[in-house]
């Protein structure tokens, strides 16, 4: 590029194209900087719920938490697509997908990498060792389950016991 070119305000191709080159290089970059946001619907009070979402913070995610009573969480939960078998105590909201129960940070991160045609994923119940349910070491096998608007499901991620 040539200084009367910048002086007259006018830009080459080359000098276009080696601006447009540096602007898409940087923007993954960009993107992976910002912390996912997920959105907590949990019970009042419960210790595991608060234990997952410190979890997820130490992960990098950005937490908000809205506690609600029983009968307006199970609405939600309803409301969202949840199926009756993967209900578990907190249901949260990201990107949007939905996210119940005790799911492993990774597999939030996979979910939202992989981007597949569903509503959510869940680990159904309370497992002892799922991420808020006690140490890891000591888990009891689980399933994290992708959930459909169909209601139907499959396995999205397995989780053997600990040995």
């Amino acid at each position: 590029m040539k200084y009367n070119d910048l002086n007259s305000g006018r830009l080459n191709r080359r000098a276009v194209l080696a601006a447009l080159t540096l602007l898409f290089a940087a923007a993954p970059f960009g993107a992976r900087a910002a912390a996912p946001a997920i959105h907590i619907r949990k019970d009042p009070g419960c210790a595991c719920c608060t234990m997952w979402t410190d979890i997820l913070k130490a992960e990098g995610f950005t937490v908000t938490e809205e506690e609600l009573n029983n009968y307006d969480l199970i609405a939600f939960k309803r409301e969202k697509g949840v199926p009756i078998e993967l209900v578990s105590c907190h249901t949260g909201l990201i990107d949007g997908y939905v996210i119940e129960g005790h799911v492993p940070p990774a597999d939030i991160r996979k979910l939202l990498a992989e981007r597949p045609d569903a509503v959510g994923i869940a680990v159904g119940g309370m497992p002892y060792g799922s991420p808020g349910m006690g140490p890891e070491a000591e888990r009891e096998a689980y399933d994290v389950m992708l959930f459909k608007a169909d209601g139907s499901t499959s396995l999205f991620t397995k989780y053997e016991a600990a040995s």
